[in-house]
């Protein structure tokens, strides 16, 4: 912005926004990540929360892909336990999404599966002991990734996630593996063919949708994750409001299954009260 004339929300990414930037204004941008999770370091995009209707919004330009990026997996050796969880499992979040988003793109594919057998070895290592410096490099990568393959498509975790956090001021990753399991299982029907298959490259003991999902919630239960929105604070009269958010979602589109605001406000419940159907 530091080169820009108009307001940052002109910036969204609507239609052809981002043709308004001053591309001769934008500095350009060395990324030095010190948590593995968002793959910002990747990615051409910021989600900022506009603190007057408490939404997250996607403010994007193409030249914002930084031209350097140097990862350290030392600088991410003083993270916090809970921090390391959390941005960890963003990090599943996005191999996850990328991975079951629907649409032809074998190398993004490719990419998530890895990142999440990445994430499967290493994320317990480095959220038990944070000094593990191998782990933590893996780590980074997986969240690099991540952020790399959800240019396939994302899906109703993020899309669940983002309201809660603008209004909750919860961490998105946290969020994101405490809706996980749940639109997991609201995406099942679509999702048969292709879990099996993860869970052999996985290693997991038995490989079907339920293996999935068992190991995501030992996982989850493991490293401290939350099991229920109403961990976080949520509480049901707030489904009201943030289900038209979530509708209005980008990443709604990428879901596997076609969802609405109906779909959505079921989803927000079962992560609510814990309902594993």
């Amino acid at each position: 912005m530091v080169g820009q004339n108009r307001p940052m929300w002109d910036f969204e990414d609507r239609e052809d926004w981002y043709t308004r930037v001053n591309v001769a204004g934008m500095a350009p941008v060395v990324a030095v990540p010190t948590t593995a999770g968002t793959g910002s370091e990747v990615g051409r995009a910021s989600v900022i929360v506009d603190e007057s209707d408490h939404t997250k919004k996607i403010i994007f330009h193409p030249r914002m892909q930084p031209s350097v990026v140097i990862s350290d997996p030392e600088l991410t050796l003083g993270l916090p336990r809970g921090i390391t969880a959390a941005t960890g499992m963003d990090a599943l979040a996005h191999n996850l999404e990328a991975y079951c988003a629907p649409g032809f793109h074998p190398m993004a594919d490719g990419i998530a599966v890895e990142g999440m057998r990445l994430i499967k070895e290493w994320l317990p290592v480095v959220v038990e002991d944070g000094s593990n410096l191998a782990g933590r490099a893996y780590m980074l990568a997986a969240a690099s990734m991540g952020a790399t393959a959800f240019q396939k498509g994302l899906g109703a975790i993020h899309a669940l996630s983002h309201p809660v956090g603008a209004v909750f001021d919860t961490h998105h990753g946290l969020t994101n593996g405490v809706v996980m399991p749940y639109v997991l299982a609201f995406n099942r029907p679509a999702l048969e063919e292709r879990m099996p298959r993860l869970a052999r490259y996985l290693g997991l003991p038995e490989a079907t949708f339920d293996g999935v999902q068992s190991w995501i919630l030992d996982l989850r239960r493991d490293i401290g994750i939350a099991h229920t929105l109403a961990d976080l604070g949520v509480t049901e009269a707030a489904i009201d409001e943030l289900t038209p958010m979530a509708a209005a979602d980008p990443s709604c589109g990428g879901n596997p299954v076609p969802i609405g605001e109906p779909e959505l406000r079921r989803m927000f419940l079962m992560a609510l009260h814990g309902d594993m159907p």
